[in-house]
């Protein structure tokens, strides 16, 4: 019997019988080949999500990677059979933000696969097409499941906006951060500096391209064009506007605990420096990364740590909960 992960409550899950969804106008059915679990399951599971940000029960899983298995009415019969990733926002197509090409602004209100609606800790997952994202025929699927955090950080590269021969820098050594330095050494930059709190990302971050790696508590240079911070703490924010020179920009995407004191606006003034935020990633984000990920630029197996059963769901919220420095990125198999 296939079976799917339900989260019922903060703090309670079971395992379910599983019976695919009918697509139906405009929808496609996907048979899922692997989901990543990050931080933000933790927050579903624990109870930790904002509200607003999450519906229960709830099947999660918004990190995937699969195969187009059937579609509806008005979807073309040439997606059926192909390898596919997809968007997570379900946007509203209509609004002015949505036109604006910014469905992560949408003003009709949050919904997001794995949060509000049924995610991919299933064997299939059933959504708008329009969502999906073809991947080239020999696409290693396991790797494109780490796709959606790429994502997130190609919206952040590029508003980043980073030019070759300029001086960058990634604040962070999770996955966020590694991807960060794999988009922003392939923009030829003359530094790439890698800033984070674990030493023995070192060797995987100068395999992706770091010219230089610093823990946070080591002297930092001062004099950087961008930075982008990963690592979602006030403190990371604040190393992060440090390294930039006078009119430097930033781009900020980790989330801080609530409550947690910012960047001092006097310093952002009086340095005139320019600063981004990044929450999700639009279609312009998840094209660019396809487009990367299928040049062969983006290289996300080299995060993943462990790969579990669906039925290993707790092992897997302990591994990423762990703070072991032994533990990359997690995947389940359903």
């Amino acid at each position: 019997m296939s079976t799917a992960v339900v989260v019922e409550a903060p703090g309670r899950h079971r395992l379910v019988a599983h019976e695919p969804r009918d697509p139906g106008p405009g929808e496609a059915l996907v048979r899922v080949h692997s989901v990543g679990v990050c931080g933000s399951d933790r927050e579903v599971y624990q109870g930790n999500r904002p509200e607003g940000y999450v519906r229960y029960p709830l099947v999660p899983g918004h990190e995937w990677s699969g195969t187009v298995e059937r579609v509806g009415a008005g979807v073309p019969e040439s997606l059926t059979g192909r390898k596919v990733v997809g968007e997570g926002f379900r946007n509203c197509q209509v609004c002015d933000r949505c036109h604006a090409g910014e469905t992560t602004l949408c003003t009709a209100g949050y919904a997001e696969t794995g949060f509000t609606e049924p995610g991919a800790m299933a064997p299939t997952l059933t959504l708008p097409a329009r969502l999906l994202h073809p991947l080239p025929d020999g696409a290693d699927l396991t790797a494109a499941a780490l796709l959606e955090p790429a994502a997130c950080i190609a919206a952040a590269a590029l508003k980043a906006n980073a030019r070759p021969g300029e001086r960058v820098a990634v604040v962070g050594t999770g996955t966020l951060g590694m991807f960060a330095v794999q988009f922003l050494a392939a923009g030829s930059p003359a530094e790439l500096l890698v800033v984070g709190s674990r030493p023995d990302r070192e060797a995987l971050s100068r395999q992706f391209g770091a010219t230089g790696f610093r823990t946070k508590d080591q002297e930092l240079p001062g004099d950087f064009d961008v930075v982008i911070e990963t690592a979602g703490s006030a403190d990371a924010a604040r190393t992060s506007a440090v390294l930039l020179r006078r009119g430097g920009r930033l781009v900020l995407t980790g989330i801080p605990a609530p409550g947690a004191t910012g960047l001092d606006p006097t310093d952002l003034v009086v340095r005139q420096l320019e600063v981004h935020t990044v929450f999700g990633a639009p279609p312009e984000a998840w094209a660019h990364t396809v487009r990367v990920f299928g040049a062969g630029l983006l290289d996300p197996l080299p995060m993943v740590t462990h790969e579990l059963q669906l039925a290993e769901f707790s092992r897997a919220l302990e591994l990423v909960g762990s703070g072991d420095p032994k533990v990359g990125k997690v995947l389940l198999h359903p």
